[in-house]
């Protein structure tokens, strides 16, 4: 009776020392809903090479509340649509939390109306200001506000929430400051949301991630932008990103390594393996890879654990892919 109540106490014991075990090899990540597209492919991709090895989870935060977690050590690597702000950087220094910023593709924040509404060919940044500026709350609530032409119609508006960066980039690149918004409107960290509440209501305008346009265009209509008075409208593609055309709303998106998580052998070799795979990935998912140097480039700065951010803690609206890979090279 004794042997046998032993075995089972050891058969407790194994079976909690093989799920701590198993919870040790877990990749946590979370953030930006934007490149959560991206990182969940590249971590189910993972898994299937490692068979099992090693779990890698996802969440959906946003990229400020996914540096809020990051910056407290809860997680590994954190997605981000926008780079770490300085508030963000101040708090990870706080915690001892060093991290390593890598770019892994470009987006092309895509903003889009009802497949079934029938009057809007293009909007202008101007145009996208006056419907979104702070002083616009309450006020412009109808299309015909937006533009004389338009028809004389509710304006449902739908867009990323405070804890997202495709908010904070998407209201600096078109009101000027980052943050700076109206608040009545449907807001959410998930883009899905946001798909769903454009895709039900024809008189509906909305933002977000190029990946969830991609993935629902039978459910939405881009639409193209003027960047500034005289300007053709350009829509968001891969071709308009690569050459520079789609602005301002083309804009590199990031993951953050904790320097210190690369200690451990799944982080490391899931970070290695998104660098060798990133870009397919990324081209698969609707986003648009970087150039093979960039990646070679990612693939040193987590060889040689080389810290900090290039923007100083700061958007740069505007950023063309090769502006970009000319600034990664400074550090």
């Amino acid at each position: 009776m004794k042997l046998r109540q032993a075995a089972k106490v050891l058969a407790f014991a194994g079976t909690a020392l093989a799920s701590q075990a198993a919870f040790a090899q877990v990749v946590k990540i979370d953030g930006s809903s934007t490149v959560f597209p991206v990182t969940e492919a590249v971590a189910e991709e993972f898994q299937k090479a490692v068979k099992g090895k090693y779990k890698v989870t996802v969440g959906i935060s946003g990229t400020g509340g996914g540096f809020k977690k990051f910056c407290r050590g809860e997680t590994d690597i954190s997605n981000a649509s926008r780079p770490i702000l300085k508030a963000e950087m101040a708090e990870c220094q706080k915690a001892g939390i060093a991290y390593i910023e890598l770019p892994i593709a470009y987006d092309a924040l895509t903003v889009v109306v009802n497949p079934k509404n029938n009057f809007v060919k293009q909007l202008s940044v101007a145009e996208l200001r006056k419907v979104w500026e702070p002083a616009a709350q309450g006020k412009i609530t109808r299309w015909n506000q937006v533009n004389p032409a338009f028809p004389d119609a509710p304006l449902k508006l739908f867009g990323a929430g405070a804890d997202s960066g495709t908010f904070d980039y998407f209201t600096e690149a078109i009101v000027g400051k980052a943050k700076s918004s109206r608040g009545d409107y449907t807001a959410s960290e998930d883009d899905n949301v946001l798909v769903q509440g454009v895709a039900r209501d024809v008189n509906a305008l909305g933002f977000f991630g190029y990946a969830y346009y991609a993935e629902h265009k039978d459910k939405l209509k881009a639409v193209p932008i003027v960047a500034r008075e005289g300007a053709p409208a350009v829509e968001p593609s891969e071709k308009t990103v690569l050459d520079g055309t789609y602005q301002p709303l083309s804009r590199p998106i990031f993951i953050y390594v904790n320097a210190k998580s690369l200690d451990r052998p799944e982080v490391r070799e899931f970070v290695e393996f998104y660098n060798r795979h990133g870009a397919k990935l990324a081209k698969e998912v609707k986003y648009v890879p970087l150039p093979a140097k960039a990646y070679e480039h990612n693939a040193q700065q987590v060889a040689r654990r080389v810290v900090g951010t290039k923007f100083g803690g700061e958007n740069k609206v505007g950023l063309t892919i090769d502006e970009l890979i000319a600034l990664e090279a400074k550090l």
